[in-house]
C-alpha cells in the first residue's frame, strides 16, 4: 500500500504489532464511501488507543487523492491506497453490483440520485478528472492482527452493503459511538 506521500508500506506492517480495523472503500468519489468515512471520522482516537486498535481506510486510487479525501471527510485516522487492487483481489472483493441491492448502510444519508450527482460533480470539478479508482470495485471490512490472525471479514455485495461501524468497533473491542444527531436518552 502507499501512504499519503506515496511511500510504500507493506500491508502486514499495518497489523503486525496490534489489532487493526481495515476498511476498504470502493473509490474516493463514491458518495456512499464518502458518507461512511465521514462517520468513521467520528470515532475518537482515545477509544482506539484505549483498546490498542488501529483504524485504517484503504482506497484503490492514486495516493494523490488521500489528502483531499481526508480533508473532504474530516477523517484523521490512517489512510492508504492499493492502486493495483492487489489486496482487494487477494481478499476476494468483488467487482460490479448484483441485482439484489436490498442492503442499506446506516451511515449513508444521501439518496442514490443526489449522491450520484454529487459524485459526478466532484469528479468534474476536481483537480484531476478521474474516477479515483475502479468504479466497479466493491469494498469491505477486515479486523486483523496482531500477526496474521483474522478476526472478522465482510465483503460488500454492493455500494450500500457496509457493515455498521459500531458492529466492527464492538468486534474489535473498541467502545461504540453515537452516530445519531439526536440526544441520547439515559435511563436512570
Amino acid at each position: 500500500v502507499l501512504d499519503k506521500d506515496g511511500r510504500s508500506v507493506p500491508f502486514q506492517a499495518l497489523y503486525g504489532d496490534r489489532k487493526a480495523i481495515v476498511v476498504f472503500v470502493r473509490n474516493f468519489l463514491c458518495y456512499t464511501c464518502k458518507e461512511y468515512v465521514e462517520d468513521l471520522a467520528k470515532v475518537p482516537k482515545a477509544f482506539l488507543q484505549e483498546a490498542n486498535v488501529r483504524l485504517i481506510v484503504i482506497g484503490q486510487s492514486s495516493y494523490h487523492h488521500i489528502k483531499p479525501f481526508c480533508s473532504l471527510t474530516g477523517y484523521t485516522h490512517e489512510m492508504y491506497v492499493d492502486p493495483q487492487r492487489e489486496i482487494y483481489k487477494t481478499l476476494g472483493m468483488k467487482r460490479g453490483e448484483g441485482n439484489n441491492v436490498s442492503a442499506r448502510s446506516p451511515h449513508v444519508k444521501s439518496n442514490t440520485l443526489l449522491g450520484s450527482i454529487r459524485s459526478i460533480w466532484r469528479a468534474m470539478t476536481g483537480p484531476a478528472f478521474d474516477f479515483q479508482g475502479d468504479p466497479a470495485q466493491q469494498g469491505g471490512a477486515l479486523i486483523v492482527g496482531p500477526g496474521n490472525e483474522v478476526h472478522f471479514l465482510h465483503l460488500d455485495k454492493n455500494r450500500l452493503d457496509h457493515v455498521p461501524i459500531n458492529t466492527v468497533l464492538q468486534l474489535a473491542g473498541v467502545k461504540t459511538v453515537n452516530f445519531s444527531n439526536k440526544p441520547q436518552i439515559i435511563d436512570i
